[in-house]
C-alpha cells in the first residue's frame, strides 16, 4: 500500500497553502495498492515534534477502500473526522512555533468498518478501535517550517 501527494514529496516541504500560514486546507493525497481484503481505510496526520507531545492534525476513518485518494480541501464521502489537537474535528494544518517539524500522514487498511465512534472521538479512541484490525499501513512524511520576519 502507498500514500503520496502531488503537492509535496516524501520528506519534502509541505506548501504553505496547506498550513496556518496559507489557506489551512488539507493537501491532496493519493492512495495506491490498497489490499483486496480491506473493508475501510483510516488516516491519521500528526506531528511528533510538537513541544507538548505528538499533536494530531487530522483523523479520518471509514474511508471507502475503493477511494484512490483525497482531493484538496475535501473529505471522502462517508468518511468521518475526529477531534484533533486543536480540539475540533477537521483538518488543522501545520503551524509549528519554531523549527522544522515533521508531519506523518499514516494510512491504515482495516478488515472492518469502525463503529461506535463519533465526530467527538479522539485519536486515542480511533487507535484503540483499529487495534487488531490493521491489514496494511503506508506513510508519507512532509516537513514544514514557518517563515517569520
Amino acid at each position: 500500500m502507498k500514500i503520496s501527494s502531488p503537492a509535496f514529496v516524501t520528506n519534502g516541504n509541505i506548501p504553505a497553502k496547506y498550513t496556518c500560514d496559507g489557506q489551512n486546507i488539507n493537501p491532496p493525497l493519493v492512495f495506491e495498492e490498497i489490499p483486496a481484503n480491506a473493508k475501510s481505510l483510516a488516516l491519521i496526520v500528526d506531528d511528533p515534534d510538537s513541544p507538548s507531545g505528538t499533536w494530531t492534525h487530522w483523523v479520518l476513518w471509514n474511508i471507502n477502500p475503493s477511494v484512490t485518494g483525497i482531493q484538496e480541501n475535501s473529505v471522502p464521502q462517508g468518511a468521518l473526522e475526529g477531534v484533533t489537537g486543536f480540539k475540533r474535528s477537521g483538518w488543522g494544518g501545520p503551524c509549528p512555533g519554531s523549527g522544522t517539524h515533521r508531519y506523518f500522514f499514516k494510512l491504515y487498511a482495516l478488515d472492518e468498518e469502525l463503529t461506535g465512534l463519533t465526530p467527538q472521538s479522539s485519536v486515542e479512541e480511533v487507535l484503540a478501535a483499529i487495534n487488531g484490525h490493521v491489514v496494511a499501513t503506508a506513510e508519507l512524511v512532509g516537513l514544514y517550517r514557518r517563515n517569520r520576519l
